[in-house]
């Protein structure tokens, strides 16, 4: 027994781990920086309290879902699933409204999101079932059905509350999951044809706010003050950072409020206005270290189960940073996608540190059985 436990934690990644945490504590620090006002401490700032708060929690979560053996939760992965729906179907039953969308459930000390955690659960549900439905790398259409019900469900409860942003990010996971399986290209070709067909559809079920987010991303000048104001003020505050940066505390943009939504969706560029391109680049640089640790992790699994999860939690990181960079930059529309790790949100810290521990517990356990 103790040589097994001495194994499991030779084999603990604490790089990731660390690189997890350092992220983490940047976050608060921008969070703090983006709300702080009156000279108030960290302490007597009630964002960066709950925020410190949400990643101890997110780091018992991480924990957790290290210590526990990956193939109990891949025994249970479908009950997780089923559990996370039913919290979906909770949200237009007795959710909390806010920012005109209602997504959160009142759990009394705190606010639940249930469409941040269904990221994690949609992964291990789908790396249950292709682990079982075939074990080669060829994927066939009829092969990804019931993976595109495993999706379609939990993407039309979201579409509901509404939040476009997690229905793409969702859906942009699963098909990533689906190529690392060996989805064929022939599949990939009608899926393509498919999708192109459906866009005219896609966009008259989109409300005026979201179909007017698409348009002022082709270009921002068309409504300055209206839905092109975020865009517009993301790149003045990214752009006047230059290349070191205002300093800490020291962004004009954050502090003078013409930054919107500065400490959720638009923290990236509140962090590039006050440390500039060296900054911004040494930060994406240690996202890219976590995405090539977790890819690392999946190409050396010790089963079929391990390498799809800890895939498709790497893709879930990959794209949250590439849609949110690319939204504040102006190169991406404007669809409220966090940073993981740095945006202000209990729910989305906690779900993608028990991520980063599934990663970590699938690293353990690969010289175990």
């Amino acid at each position: 027994m103790r040589q097994f436990d001495r194994r499991l934690a030779y084999h603990f990644d604490w790089l990731l781990l660390g690189l997890t945490l350092f992220v983490t504590a940047a976050g608060i620090a921008t969070i703090y920086s983006a709300t702080a006002s009156g000279g108030g401490g960290f302490m007597r700032n009630p964002l960066v309290v709950r925020q410190a708060l949400y990643g101890a929690a997110g780091l018992v979560g991480l924990l957790a879902a290290a210590l526990v053996d990956y193939r109990r939760i891949e025994r249970n992965a479908y009950v997780v699933y089923a559990l996370i729906l039913v919290l979906l179907l909770l949200v237009p039953l007795v959710g909390t409204t806010g920012g005109g969308a209602r997504r959160w459930l009142n759990i009394g000390f705190a606010s639940l999101q249930p469409s941040e955690i269904v990221k994690v659960g949609l992964v291990i549900a789908l790396a249950r079932y292709f682990h079982h439905a075939r074990a080669t790398g060829d994927c066939s259409l009829r092969d990804a059905l019931p993976a595109f019900c495993l999706l379609a469900v939990p993407a039309g409860l979201i579409m509901v509350q509404p939040d476009l942003g997690t229905v793409v990010l969702i859906s942009i996971v699963a098909f990533s999951v689906l190529f690392f399986c060996g989805l064929r290209v022939r599949a990939i070709a009608v899926l393509a044809a498919l999708g192109g067909a459906t866009v005219p559809v896609l966009w008259s079920y989109l409300k005026p706010y979201q179909q007017q987010r698409v348009l002022t991303f082709l270009s921002p000048e068309m409504d300055p003050l209206g839905a092109g104001y975020h865009v517009i003020q993301s790149k003045i505050a990214i752009g006047s950072g230059q290349f070191w940066g205002k300093g800490f505390l020291d962004g004009t943009q954050t502090k003078l409020h013409f930054l919107p939504e500065q400490h959720t969706d638009f923290i990236f560029s509140v962090f590039a206005e006050e440390w500039g391109y060296a900054g911004a680049v040494v930060l994406l640089a240690l996202y890219a270290l976590m995405i090539l640790r977790g890819l690392q992790v999946a190409g050396r699994a010790k089963d079929r189960f391990g390498a799809i999860l800890a895939f498709g939690v790497t893709a879930i990181v990959f794209w949250q940073v590439a849609i949110n960079v690319g939204m504040t930059a102006g190169v991406l529309p404007v669809v409220g996608i966090p940073l993981p790790f740095f945006s202000y949100g209990g729910s989305s810290l906690t779900a993608m540190m028990i991520g980063i521990g599934l990663i970590i517990n699938v690293n353990m356990r690969r010289f175990l059985f």
